[in-house]
């Protein structure tokens, strides 16, 4: 029999109850890969990450991360909300950054007096360009819709995402994933993550809207996606979407099933090198022991 501690948190939130909810334990004992898979479907979060020990190796503090369906190499809010967490309960003092173990490598995460989170990403890696026709089949909006100036293109930054750029918050606001073409088009190809966006949004404040499906991974809709959204930035220095290699913006997420989030990007390009980063803010919501 187990034992742990457990925290539930909001993450990419700007106040309680926003967000994207993380629940992340520690004090692990004797919990094995299957009971970590059984919590993370009990709990039915778009992810929980489990500290798997106290201590933090020349690689960071080895990490977890578990969807409702399976274990996934890396996930953006995640990373932000569990090194809040480790800074908080486990080295318990303020610290400028904490790095995570994960399977897709180590990710360090900065801590900023404003209450900023900020991950330092992976390298993008771009991939296939599919065609409009099947993407807008898919989302069940028309082919007009996408923004034609460009592509529908596949990037990871340890988590690869077809990213669609669309023309109005309109068609964002529309869109419903048939998921039986869905799962016949993502069962055939490595990923499963598919991101819209469009340059409306619904606050003034931001420069992007963006929704994200994943129901391959249990999670019909996102409310935030640290990972997705580092794809993103990628995507958006590559192509040069704000007419430079280099971008400061901010993401509005969420907002279409009423968990409105917020996602700080900062990238740029220099010759093929590509510097992306991904920030937000995170809330404590509860904590309890996991019996």
């Amino acid at each position: 029999m187990y034992r742990a501690k457990f925290f539930i948190l909001d993450v990419f939130a700007e106040s309680r109850f926003l967000g994207n909810q993380l629940a992340v334990f520690t004090d692990l004992m004797g919990i094995s890969d299957k009971e970590m898979q059984q919590i993370a479907c009990e709990l039915n979060f778009s992810e929980t990450t489990f500290v798997i020990s106290n201590k933090e190796s020349e690689k960071g503090f080895p990490v977890r991360i578990f969807t409702p369906m399976q274990e996934v190499v890396f996930a953006g809010h995640p990373t932000l909300g569990t090194a809040w967490l480790i800074q908080k309960e486990i080295i318990g003092k303020s610290v400028d950054k904490v790095t995570l173990d994960l399977k897709a490598g180590s990710i360090p995460v900065s801590f900023k007096e404003n209450g900023l989170l900020w991950m330092k990403q992976l390298s993008p890696t771009f991939g296939e360009n599919y065609n409009f026709e099947l993407l807008a089949e898919l989302l069940q909006i028309k082919a007009s819709e996408i923004d034609e100036h460009y592509p529908i293109e596949v990037v990871s930054t340890g988590l690869p995402a077809i990213i669609v750029p669309l023309k109005k918050l309109e068609s964002i606001k529309k869109i419903k994933i048939d998921k039986e073409k869905y799962f016949e088009f993502v069962s055939a190809i490595d990923p499963k993550v598919i991101l819209a966006f469009c340059p409306e949004t619904y606050s003034i404040d931001n420069h992007l809207n963006v929704r994200v499906f994943v129901d391959y991974f249990g999670i019909p809709e996102d409310p935030a996606t640290g990972s997705g959204n580092g794809c993103l930035a990628g995507y958006l220095v590559k192509h040069k979407y704000f007419g430079a290699e280099s971008i400061d913006i901010c993401v509005e997420q969420g907002y279409e099933i009423n968990r409105p989030s917020r996602l700080y990007l900062k990238a740029s390009k220099n010759l093929e090198k590509y510097s992306i980063e991904v920030g937000g803010k995170v809330q404590l919501i509860a904590s309890g022991n996991w019996i």
